[in-house]
């Protein structure tokens, strides 16, 4: 039986700061994603990546926590220089502050990754996550469930 690791992946935005990094003043562009969840408790948890570098070792350049208080939850990183971008995101439901997981380390809390990318055996690789960011920013609406 293979061992998932989505769950220690995501788990570590939990431990990176809320505030923005690395932004310019002249920088314009904004991502926002709009995610579809499944109930109205907790927060979405949401991360930020500017490099497949960064994703792959779960470093990302800014994270957000937003409570869940309606069927969407919006999450906007502002003042990005156009680029590629991924996102790696899950809904804290019960409000631990960590991913939940059963026994082999599968998550039993919702996630999602940008691109609506499914996981493979851990989270979706950058390929499939990554999307582009033009000079008036991105838009995505992601199911996290």
């Amino acid at each position: 039986m293979k061992s998932l690791t989505i769950a220690p992946a995501i788990a570590l935005l939990l431990a990176l700061p809320a505030s923005p990094t690395g932004a310019r003043a002249e920088s314009q562009a904004a991502v926002e994603i709009t995610f579809d969840v499944g109930a109205k408790t907790g927060s979405v948890k949401a991360a930020l990546y500017d490099s497949r570098i960064g994703y792959d070792s779960r470093k990302p350049l800014r994270t957000l926590n937003i409570p869940a208080n309606g069927r969407n939850v919006v999450a906007r990183f502002e003042g990005l220089k156009p680029g590629t971008y991924a996102v790696q995101a899950f809904h804290d439901l019960n409000g631990d502050g960590r991913l939940n997981t059963n026994l082999v380390g599968y998550p039993i809390e919702p996630f999602a990754f940008s691109n609506n990318a499914p996981p493979r055996v851990g989270p979706a690789p950058w390929s499939a996550a990554a999307f582009e960011v033009g000079a008036k920013g991105a838009a995505q609406t992601l199911t996290i469930r």
